[in-house]
Order: C-alpha cells, then sequence, then structure tokens
C-alpha cells in the first residue's frame, strides 16, 4: 500500500516537473537579470535606438523560405486553430525585416530600433544555450556607411564596459563575409560557397581534418583548403596580403570596406576591443559583409558570447525596397552574456531591495496606508502588511526582503502623533511628526529625524 502511495506521489511530481532546457527563475535571481536588461537597454537608449515589440509567433514559411526545410527541426513549429503552419520565434531579424518593409516609406531613415523579449529553439541544451532565452536585437536600417557598423561594434562595447568589463574581459573578433567570398572564387574550382563558408564557421568547433573535409565537400581540393585557410589566418595579421593574392575585385572592395568600419570604430574609441579574424563567419547565410563575435578573452566561456553583422539583401527578399542594414544581439537571460559577466566577476548582486517597509499595528490601516502612498508616490519600491501578522513577524519580513528603513505605525506612536522610523541596517530607530513624514522630504530615513 505504502510503495503504491509512493509510485503515484513519484508519478504526481514528475507531471509537474519543468520542461527540459527552460527554466524557472525566482525573484533574487530575477532582480540581478532585470539589472543586466536595464544596462543593455540603456545603452542602446544612449544612442537613440527606439524600442519596439514584436509577436511571438510567425508563419513557418518565413524561416523555410530563409533557411530551407531542415530549418523546422530546431523549430517549435505547429498547426494553429486556423490552420496555419507558425512557429515560436528562434530569432528576430525575419520579424524586424518584416516590419520594415510594412512600412517602409513612411519610417525616417536610418531606422534604429531595439527589442527585449524571449526566442525559442529546438536544440541540445548546453553552456550558455536553452531552449528558451532572451536577447536584446539592436539593429539599424537604411545605411550602408561604415560609421552605421562602427557604431553596433561601439554601441556593444559601451554596453560590455557599463558592466564593468575592460579590454583585457572580452574581444570583437571582426570578418568580412565578402572576404570569404572572393577568397574562394579565386580558386579554380567550382565551390558552393555558401557551405564552404558555413565550414569556416565550424572551424574552431571541429577537428582540423573534419573542417578540410568540409571544405573538400564544397568544391575545393584538399590542397585549396589548406590554401584557403593559410589565406585567411595571413589575412588576420595584414589584410593588404589578400588584397596582393587576389585579383578579385570583390576581395579588394570588401578589404577597404572592413579597413572603413576599424578606421571608424578606432574615431568611436572601440578600436580596441576589434581584432581581424577572417576565420570568424557567422553561420546565418542572410549575413553580407562586415560581421562579429564577441568572445571571453580568457576562453572560460567556450562559446562566442553574443555576434551580429551586415545583412543588406534581407529587406528586399521580403519584397521590399533594397535596404542596408546591421545589427547585434546579445542574450541576456538563459545564454552566454550572463556567463562573461559572472566570470569577470561583474554579475548583479542577486537579492531583491526594498525601500521601506511601512509597519502597520493596531488599527491603523488608514494612517499606514497613507504614508505607504506617499512614500509610493516618491517613486520608493514600498510594502506593508497584507496578512495581520504580529510586530515580530511583520520586523523578520521586512528583514527578509532587504527593506533599508522599516515605518512603525502603531497605536501607541499615533496617540503620540508620530511615528518610528528604523534603520535596518544599524537597528537605530528614532521617531517624527506622523504629518511630517514623508512630508517634503524625498527619501526620508532615520538620519533625516535622528537627533
Amino acid at each position: 500500500m505504502m510503495e503504491a502511495f509512493k509510485r503515484a506521489l513519484a508519478e504526481s511530481r514528475s507531471m509537474y516537473e519543468g520542461l527540459k532546457g527552460f527554466r524557472d527563475v525566482y525573484p533574487a535571481e530575477m532582480a540581478a537579470y532585470r539589472a543586466v536588461m536595464d544596462t543593455v537597454e540603456e545603452t542602446a537608449r544612449s544612442y537613440g535606438f527606439r524600442e519596439i515589440s514584436t509577436p511571438a509567433l510567425e508563419r513557418t514559411e518565413m524561416y523555410v523560405d530563409k533557411s530551407g526545410e531542415e530549418i523546422v527541426e530546431e523549430l517549435y513549429a505547429f498547426e494553429d486553430k486556423g490552420g496555419r503552419d507558425v512557429s515560436l520565434t528562434p530569432e528576430l531579424t525575419p520579424t524586424v525585416a518584416r516590419m520594415v518593409v510594412a512600412k517602409q516609406q513612411e519610417l525616417s531613415k536610418p531606422i534604429k530600433w531595439f527589442s527585449t523579449r524571449p526566442f525559442w529553439r529546438y536544440e541540445q541544451v548546453q553552456q550558455g544555450r536553452f531552449r528558451e532565452f532572451y536577447q536584446t536585437n539592436v539593429d539599424i536600417f537604411g545605411s550602408a556607411e561604415p560609421e552605421a557598423d562602427a557604431e553596433v561594434l561601439s554601441f556593444a562595447a559601451d554596453m560590455l564596459t557599463n558592466f564593468g568589463l575592460t579590454a583585457d574581459e572580452f574581444e570583437f573578433r571582426v570578418s568580412h563575409r565578402d572576404i570569404l567570398g572572393g577568397l574562394l572564387r579565386e580558386f579554380d574550382a567550382d565551390v558552393d560557397t555558401t557551405n564552404a563558408i558555413r565550414a569556416v564557421d565550424k572551424r574552431a568547433k571541429v577537428a582540423e581534418n573534419e573542417y578540410l573535409d568540409l571544405l573538400y565537400e564544397a568544391g575545393l581540393t584538399y590542397d585549396q583548403a589548406r590554401e584557403f585557410d593559410d589565406l585567411l589566418l595571413a589575412g588576420d595579421d595584414d589584410l593588404d596580403a589578400l588584397t596582393e593574392w587576389a585579383e578579385s575585385e570583390q576581395v579588394h572592395d570588401a578589404v577597404t570596406n572592413l579597413q572603413a568600419v576599424l578606421a571608424a570604430a578606432e574615431d568611436f574609441g572601440v578600436r580596441e576591443f576589434c581584432d581581424v579574424s577572417l576565420t570568424t563567419a557567422r553561420g546565418l547565410d542572410y549575413y553580407t559583409g562586415v560581421v562579429f563575435e564577441c568572445f571571453d578573452s580568457t576562453g572560460e566561456v567556450s562559446r562566442a558570447v553574443f555576434g551580429g553583422g551586415r545583412y543588406d539583401d534581407l529587406i528586399e527578399s521580403f519584397g521590399g525596397q533594397p535596404t542596408p542594414a546591421v545589427g547585434v544581439a546579445p542574450g541576456v537571460m538563459n545564454s552566454t552574456l550572463p556567463l562573461l559577466l559572472q566570470r569577470a566577476g561583474v554579475w548583479p548582486e542577486e537579492a531583491v531591495a526594498t525601500d521601506y517597509y511601512v509597519l502597520s499595528v493596531g488599527d491603523t490601516r488608514p494612517v499606514a496606508a497613507r504614508v505607504a502612498r506617499d512614500l509610493r508616490e516618491r517613486g520608493h519600491v514600498v510594502e506593508t502588511d497584507v496578512s495581520s501578522r504580529s510586530f515580530g513577524a511583520q520586523l523578520g519580513y521586512a528583514d527578509s526582503i532587504n527593506a533599508e528603513t522599516v515605518v512603525v505605525v502603531g497605536e501607541q506612536d499615533l496617540a503620540n502623533d508620530e511615528v518610528t522610523v528604523k534603520d535596518m541596517a544599524s537597528g537605530d530607530e528614532t521617531t517624527a511628526p506622523v504629518d511630517a513624514f514623508p512630508g517634503e522630504h524625498d527619501r526620508p530615513t532615520y538620519d533625516t529625524f535622528a537627533e
């Protein structure tokens, strides 16, 4: 009988366990995540990026058209009640491209948007990668100038330094897709450029032989694959060496563009964070020009922290007018940016914070409610008793929520036309006239009224 009960209890518990790749986040930890999101968004706003909101569902067709049928295996895709094939959004770029096309003639250029929201991908759970994660997407539409690329790099660098990171903590590995494509076309071979660039994107994640095999499958001979890889490594130190080797105008133009972006990054004060790394390719096919990825300089966070780049053809592919675009998307929750901040020791404190707890004892609710309301009107976080607890229980709760100041509104206090103001850190307390609390004071504390 007891064993059957235990089995039934275990089964009922398993029914309500969280799904793999999804996380519950409780208040203290969420306070740290909220601080991260606020810093990222405040940095975006300081550059003039405007916030947008986007839907959680899109037509699955939108992702299939851009990435092929195989992408469906990585989506949370299903048929809705209207018979439409839809998916939870795995990324934002196609959505914002659709939004730009919808109102392209009405929008002033450049269009500068940002958005923080969750995304969903059905993929293997690993370090810094969950099936539900939050990203802040930051995009510029309508400028092909190097300054637009540099501004995205500058935003990303300022975001990280605003957390307290230094140039010793992270690096941007910057590349150019047209350099890769142009070099590949120089070889006397029928090369599938898209698959070859995908191979480059996997270079650091697979063994050398597997990497060369991927280039071979894309159309290069093994000797050509090694020569191509040697060129990429040489270009990291000397971009001009590529233009000397290649006759392609595409390579010359791409090198010139990358150098112009790096020069603008110098003027914007963020060149020190940028390293040329032509083996950085970014896996998504819609990238067209400069691309970059952010890495932890110590290597403790093994994957890219985030990445971005230029995607000049995407708006036109959605039926819009040709519109250059560049963007970046740091993951702010269930992703790798938090891992970098934790590794570097700049992760925000995981704790709830409360400015005031108004402690009510006896028949004092009208006055206690008025005090709480006045404090909230001044922009403070204020809690009051909603459970009819004792004095001691309320004080213990105030301590558990890290209340900075407790305001005691008791029957005896009111009989003396006063309230008691207690500093929770020191334990010191004093009294204040009830009519003068908070009165004209923006943030009254124990020190305000102590003699």
